[in-house]
């Protein structure tokens, strides 16, 4: 019974970074493409952290983390290009 609810939570995440994906590639302003990066990120987070519970490991944990570190430094750098202009100054 788990295992179904692995596929379905799997295909559940996936669905969603497709759609993120979608609103990437075709949104019209920049603050959407932003967000919706950022959605993207904790997606890819949430499926690694279900693929390390369903092989009960925890590395992905730690590759998790590593992860949504990075998607935070991204979405500040890009809110900060957007309202400045620069990244750093």
């Amino acid at each position: 019974m788990i295992q179904y609810a692995y596929g379905f939570a799997y295909a559940c995440f996936s669905l969603a970074l497709l759609m993120n994906l979608w609103k990437i590639i075709f949104a019209k302003e920049t603050s959407d493409r932003i967000l919706a990066l950022d959605t993207m990120f904790i997606n890819a987070i949430a499926l690694i952290a279900l693929y390390g519970v369903a092989l009960g490991t925890e590395i992905f944990f730690e590759a998790a983390l590593i992860m949504a570190m990075l998607g935070f430094i991204s979405t500040v750098a890009y809110a900060r290009f957007l309202l400045r202009g620069n990244i750093i100054e």
